[in-house]
């Protein structure tokens, strides 16, 4: 059965035939006239036809088209990641901010581009400029299609010379959700080099990924109350904690106008030069303060004999004055029973060891802490042992607030948040490896993650607004899986998208973006590979 056009005078009429035997001859039979020609190649009646057939017949009409050259397929390319970034990149107005710094420069590539593409491979796979350059082939990414290495290069030399410029005009466009800015949470970490570690700011120093081999930076994050990116810091890596508060306090103060502004931090951040500046500015303060390093924490504060009051699941509070210095005593329940099972269980692994021989446990930081060396004999120190018992669950903090006792603590613990930061900056969105040579250089490479953070976090916003609670790699990896395929049948290119799977839907409505239809026409032109 096939179809043949049957002239008729001026006018020729498409009918379906099929061929049958009579005796030994082949003959046509008529099984339908479909009407003139013209008429149905004008109304598209053909078209709609073959669509109808097509639905009976697809592997026929696909290996046809492939053999006669008039099917052809291409790239194929991710979708999802732009369609959500991108929208919310704009929606930020990061696009705007750093076209407006841009301005005046005359770049002969688009920089804005070259920026948006480092964060966006951040946030998807992360590595090295160059794994970016390879990345960006595989992924929708409009207007970089232009884009080289050394573009890359470049454009994270002036991301990191511009990095304050840029957080300062996104703080003023975000101003509207920093209005109620009473409490900022800051917290450092530790970045190593894979490099040369730039100019100056990869030193050697104390190391929190335990890489004391490789030089480092330190990072630091600031953070609204309720969780908001504000900005990043970044010094060399031999500086120490405790130094590093006053001047992110003193540089905030004087780029964003902050004055009444209760600063909280970790342990790290507290001695008695932070304090007195602290207060000397008029600032208030929520600091962790070190249990056993401190004499008056550890001999007169957890000495006190009041009585603690449970203010939330697993945290229980009192307050401790001593004369003008106010602290504020934690205790975790939980943590408690968990602390003291594991020093029982550090006791009883000494005690077998002791039996085995002495001389390898010294050196074990673990351990040690719990021994008593004598003339070369050692043995387990029981006062030691009930000495930490002390500390099992607590955690003690310093403020001049005038807040209850238990909103002190409450707030402290949500300095998780930034603790939280940092550990989607360096496993979920890979700031490492950093090879670049310039401090500028590495500034911007930095600075590209703490940007996809900033993102992230307004994902996570609107997802919350829905009512809806993603993790990370679930989003990433069904917003990956949502493609597009170019291909060409006949003289005319389609693109061809992939379904929605897992939570990409859901994503992509949080993101106030429209589903692209399953097929779109392309110009009739050989698209870039």
């Amino acid at each position: 059965m096939f179809v043949r056009v049957k002239p008729s005078g001026p006018y020729r009429y498409l009918q379906v035939v099929e061929n049958h035997r009579q005796g030994r001859r082949t003959v046509q039979r008529v099984l339908g006239t479909l009407g003139r020609l013209d008429q149905l190649v004008a109304s598209g009646a053909t078209d709609a036809l073959l669509r109808s057939l097509a639905r009976f017949g697809q592997q026929v009409r696909l290996v046809e088209g492939y053999q006669t050259g008039g099917l052809e397929a291409r790239a194929v390319r991710q979708l999802g990641p732009d369609l959500v970034f991108g929208r919310l990149w704009q929606a930020l107005g990061l696009a705007a901010v750093l076209g407006e710094l841009l301005r005046e420069r005359r770049f002969e590539f688009p920089v804005e581009r070259a920026v948006y593409l480092s964060v966006l491979h951040r946030l998807f796979e992360s590595g090295s400029d160059r794994a970016g350059d390879l990345w960006r082939r595989d992924v929708r990414i409009p207007g970089s299609a232009g884009l080289r290495l050394h573009h890359q290069y470049r454009a994270m030399r002036w991301l990191g010379e511009s990095k304050d410029a840029v957080e300062a005009a996104l703080f003023a466009r975000r101003r509207d959700l920093f209005t109620d800015l009473s409490l900022a949470f800051f917290d450092t970490t530790s970045l190593y080099f894979e490099g040369r570690g730039g100019q100056s700011l990869g030193q050697y120093g104390y190391s929190k990924d335990h890489r004391p081999d490789l030089r480092q930076l330190v990072l630091g994050a600031v953070l609204t109350g309720d969780g908001r990116p504000v900005c990043c810091e970044l010094a060399p890596g031999n500086q120490a904690d405790a130094v590093a508060l006053l001047p992110v306090v003193d540089r905030l103060r004087q780029r964003f106008g902050l004055r009444r502004v209760c600063w909280v931090a970790d342990r790290g951040m507290i001695s008695a030069a932070t304090i007195q500046q602290l207060e000397a500015r008029g600032l208030e303060y929520i600091l962790g303060a070190r249990l056993r390093r401190s004499r008056e924490v550890r001999e007169v504060v957890l000495a006190d004999a009041g009585a603690y009051a449970a203010v939330a699941d697993n945290l229980e509070v009192k307050e401790v004055l001593l004369e003008a210095r106010r602290y504020v005593v934690c205790r975790n329940p939980a943590e408690a029973t968990k602390d003291a099972a594991e020093r029982q269980a550090i006791v009883e692994a000494l005690q077998e060891k002791l039996r085995a021989g002495p001389k390898a446990l010294v050196g074990n930081s673990g351990y040690r802490r719990l021994l008593r060396v004598e003339r070369g004999a050692v043995s387990l120190d029981w006062a030691k042992v009930e000495a930490e018992a002390r500390y099992d669950g607590l955690y003690v903090l310093r403020t001049n607030t005038t807040l209850p006792a238990a909103e002190v603590a409450l707030q402290y613990k949500r300095l998780l948040l930034v603790e939280q930061l940092f550990r989607a900056a360096k496993s979920v969105l890979e700031t490492r490896p950093i090879f670049h040579q310039w401090d500028a250089t590495i500034t911007g490479h930095v600075f590209c993650s703490f940007l996809a953070l900033v993102l992230v976090d307004e994902l996570q916003r609107r997802l919350a607004a829905r009512g809806l609670q993603l993790e990370w790699d679930a989003i990433r990896r069904d917003l990956e899986a949502l493609a597009e395929v170019e291909v060409r049948e006949g003289e005319q290119w389609y693109l061809l998208r992939t379904q929605l799977v897992g939570v990409a839907g859901k994503v992509l409505q949080a993101a106030g973006v429209a589903i692209p239809p399953p097929v779109r026409p392309m110009p009739a032109v050989v698209p870039n590979s």
